[in-house]
C-alpha cells in the first residue's frame, strides 16, 4: 500500500445513504497507518480544483457515526463535466497534499472521472491509487447487481404510490386520476419499484410507464379510460424520461431543453411529463387529474432508507479502503447477490474501464406482457433491497346498515 494522504469526495445526485459509505470509507482509513492523511473535496471534484479540501480526522468521531444515518451529501456534490485541461490540475493538487488514494463515490460519469484520473496517474508516472464507489437511486450502474441508494428511494416510492393511492381511493367522488412522475432518467428502474407494496390488481398503481418502451399516448388514453370504466379511478406512474416512438421525450414540444455538464437532457426536469399528461387526461378524456412529483424528496428522505441499503452503502464505502490497502486501483465497487432467498450479498469490484459511462436499463422480462406493470420476476429482485417489510394496510369490510325498506 503507497503511504500518504487518502483524499475523498461526493459527486452527482444525493442519496439518503451515500453518507454511509463516507462514513465506511473514513473509518476503514482510520485503521491503516499507511494513510496518513484523511482529506474530503468540498463539492466533488470542484473542490479539488479550486484546492478546497477538509482535515476529516479532526472531526469527531460521534459526528462521523451520525454520518451514516444522514441523507444527502455532507460534503458537498457537483456535476462538473472535468475538461482534458483540468485533469493536470488535478494531480497537482494531489502531489501537493501527497495523496496517494483517491476516492470517488458517484455515479455512471464519476467512475469515468475515476478512470481518466488512474490512466493519466500511470502515464505521467504519479503513483496514485484510484477506486470508484457506487451510488445512484437510479439503478443504472452496469455490472453491479444493484446500486447502493435504489433501496431507498424504492422504498420512499413504493410506499408514497400505495399511500397516496389509497388517498385517491378515499377521494374518488371528487378526483378521477393522478400520475406520479418518479426519477430515472433512461432506466425504469425506481418507476418500476412504484408498484412494490401493490398487493390486488386495484389498488395503486394501475399503470407504470418506463422509459425502455416507447409511449404511446392513444394506447395511454385508452387504458386510462378503460380502468376508470371500471374501478373509477386510475393511479399512473411515469419515468420522467419517457420517449415516443421517434425518441422524443413525451411533451417535449411544451417543454425548455436543456443539458447538464455532461449532455444529459434535463427538459423533464423543468416541466415534468406528469403535469403533461395530467393536462392530456383532462382535455382528451375529460377527467380531473392530477399530478405529483417527489423528485428532491424520494431521494433524501431518511424516514424512508433501508436498513439494508444502509449496511450495504457503508460496506461498499469500508470495502474500497481495504482494497487500497491490498494494493488494488482502477476498480469500482460493486454488490454481487449470492442468492435471493435468503437474501445475500457480497461486495466486489470491477475494472472502471467495464462501468465507466455504461447503463444498464430495465430488463423487458421484469414487465408484465402489456409492458405497463412490473410482475413478480422484479419484485423477486427489488423486494430484498428496500429493507423490512411494511405493515399491511387496513381496508374496512363496510357492512351495511339496513334500511327502513329492507327490515
Amino acid at each position: 500500500m503507497l503511504k500518504g494522504t487518502l483524499l475523498v469526495g461526493q459527486s452527482g445526485g444525493p442519496t439518503p445513504v451515500i453518507n454511509a459509505s463516507l462514513a465506511g470509507v473514513i473509518l476503514s482509513a482510520r485503521e491503516h497507518a499507511e494513510i496518513t492523511g484523511i482529506y474530503g473535496m468540498i463539492h466533488g471534484i470542484e473542490g479539488v480544483l479550486k484546492d478546497e479540501l477538509v482535515d476529516l480526522q479532526r472531526e469527531s468521531p460521534q459526528i462521523i457515526e451520525n454520518l451514516v444515518y444522514t441523507p444527502a451529501s455532507a460534503l458537498g456534490s457537483c456535476r462538473h463535466k472535468i475538461e482534458d485541461k483540468e485533469y493536470e490540475r488535478i494531480l497537482e493538487v494531489c502531489r501537493e497534499h501527497n495523496v496517494r488514494h483517491f476516492v470517488y463515490i458517484g455515479g455512471n460519469d464519476s467512475m469515468d472521472t475515476c478512470k481518466r484520473i488512474s490512466e493519466l496517474a500511470t502515464s505521467t508516472g504519479y503513483e496514485i491509487q484510484v477506486m470508484g464507489v457506487p451510488k445512484t437511486i437510479d439503478n443504472d450502474l452496469a455490472v453491479t447487481d444493484h446500486s447502493p441508494g435504489y433501496g431507498s428511494a424504492a422504498r420512499f416510492l413504493a410506499l408514497a404510490t400505495r399511500d397516496t393511492g389509497l388517498d385517491l381511493e378515499s377521494m374518488a367522488t371528487f378526483e378521477d386520476v393522478v400520475i406520479l412522475e418518479a426519477m430515472g432518467r433512461n432506466a425504469g428502474w425506481l418507476a418500476a419499484a412504484s408498484a412494490l407494496a401493490k398487493t390486488t390488481e386495484d389498488e395503486a398503481p394501475h399503470l407504470v410507464y418506463v422509459p425502455e418502451l416507447a409511449f404511446d399516448e392513444t394506447k395511454f388514453l385508452d387504458a386510462v379510460s378503460r380502468i376508470h370504466a371500471r374501478i373509477g379511478r386510475v393511479y399512473v406512474v411515469v419515468c420522467e424520461g419517457v420517449r415516443d416512438a421517434n425518441g422524443d421525450f413525451v411533451g417535449t414540444h411544451r417543454m425548455k431543453k436543456t443539458t447538464d455538464a455532461f449532455g444529459h437532457t434535463l427538459s423533464t426536469f423543468t416541466i415534468g411529463v406528469a403535469a403533461y399528461l395530467a393536462d392530456l387526461v383532462g382535455d382528451q378524456l375529460h377527467l380531473r387529474a392530477r399530478f405529483l412529483r417527489p423528485v428532491l424528496i424520494g431521494r433524501t428522505m431518511s424516514a424512508c432508507v433501508s436498513e439494508v441499503d444502509r449496511r450495504e452503502s457503508f460496506r461498499v464505502g469500508q470495502g474500497a479502503v481495504k482494497r487500497l490497502a491490498g494494493g488494488e486501483t482502477g476498480l469500482m465497487m460493486l454488490l454481487n447477490r449470492i442468492s435471493t432467498s435468503p437474501y445475500r450479498c457480497e461486495t466486489g469490484a470491477v475494472s472502471l474501464e467495464s462501468v465507466a459511462n455504461a447503463e444498464k436499463l430495465l430488463p423487458r422480462d421484469f414487465l408484465e406482457d402489456s409492458g405497463v406493470l412490473p410482475n413478480e420476476k422484479f419484485k423477486e429482485y427489488a423486494l430484498p433491497l428496500v429493507g423490512e417489510a411494511w405493515q399491511p394496510v387496513a381496508r374496512l369490510e363496510k357492512y351495511r346498515i339496513k334500511t327502513g325498506n329492507e327490515l
